[in-house]
């Protein structure tokens, strides 16, 4: 479906109508009983839908001579595998740019907080992050960003408990953490779930949250989940392209249990392919549905209308 154009140049009763998706880099997780990374934020214009509730956007009408400069923001990445006390990294903005035209930005996702020396709130961003207790304190999770995803799962410790909660996706907040037990199992609280879009001409759910400590439940939209042994890893990083968070840590010595980057974001642009210059940069993936042509972004580039 195509809305009606908004910001980008003059608008014509008889210009050319693009929709887009817009998804920035997902959050890492916190490391040592942490919160989970939150999604990217999502925005769009395709279906009825977009990220943390809000309502599709209006599409783009776009002006002939015009290059519209795409960036995809970068996952939050983590210090390390075996970091005992670091929060993860905030993932980066997705952006359109053009002139005349008022940037469409994404926000990164929120990074999920450390526990040990740095429990705490998660942090804002697309969606939020998830907080972390360790030995008895309560905190928040981060808020999420209006029309853009969740917030990430708050923590109500006690003394002797530890646990992190689960980070905000585009589709659901994040569930709150556990605490109990150190390193046992079920003391993280679920990602957020994603979006599913269909703007590429199949549904793909993108953006969802990151686990808290050691929850084992997957969640839809690539964010990252726990294994239950060390035979079955489950995933640490949230998946690229989706901008999926990053999973918050538990016990650093073990790999089903240690903390995930976020994964990178993407733009996508839907437009009829009667009406498609072929222009582009950055060597985006471009391919067809019915008759419209999709220009599909992973990395920053560029679409020059003509």
């Amino acid at each position: 479906m195509f809305g009606q154009g908004i910001n980008f140049g003059s608008l014509q009763a008889a210009g050319v109508v693009v929709d887009f998706l817009l998804i920035a880099g997902g959050a890492g997780g916190g490391a040592n009983v942490g919160g989970g990374g939150g999604a990217g934020g999502l925005r769009t214009s395709y279906g009825s839908t977009s990220g943390g509730g809000g309502s599709a956007e209006s599409g783009i009408t776009v002006a002939d001579g015009t290059t519209y400069t795409v960036t995809v923001g970068a996952g939050g990445s983590t210090t390390g595998r075996f970091d005992g006390y670091n929060s993860g990294g905030q993932g980066s903005d997705s952006s359109i740019a053009a002139t005349g035209l008022t940037t469409i930005t994404s926000s990164g996702g929120g990074w999920g907080d450390a526990g040990g020396n740095q429990q705490g709130a998660g942090n804002a961003g697309g969606s939020g992050g998830g907080a972390s207790s360790y030995n008895g304190g309560s905190y928040s999770g981060g808020a999420g960003t209006a029309n853009q995803g969740y917030a990430g799962g708050s923590v109500t410790g006690s003394s002797g408990n530890w646990g992190g909660a689960g980070g905000g996706g585009a589709g659901s907040v994040g569930s709150n953490g556990n605490p109990g037990t150190i390193y046992a199992d079920d003391t993280g609280g679920k990602g957020g779930n994603g979006l599913a879009v269909s703007i590429t001409g199949s549904s793909v759910t993108y953006a969802g949250g990151g686990n808290g400590t050691l929850d084992t439940t997957q969640p839809t939209g690539g964010g990252g989940y726990h294994g239950t042994s060390s035979s079955s890893i489950g995933q640490r990083d949230g998946t690229a392209n989706l901008g999926a968070g990053g999973r918050g840590g538990a016990n650093p010595g073990n790999a089903h249990q240690e903390y995930g980057a976020g994964g990178s974001g993407v733009v996508i642009l839907r437009m009829p392919t009667v009406n498609y210059s072929g222009t582009v940069s950055g060597s985006p993936t471009v391919t067809t549905d019915g008759d419209d042509t999709i220009i599909k972004f992973t990395g920053s580039g560029s679409y020059t209308h003509s």
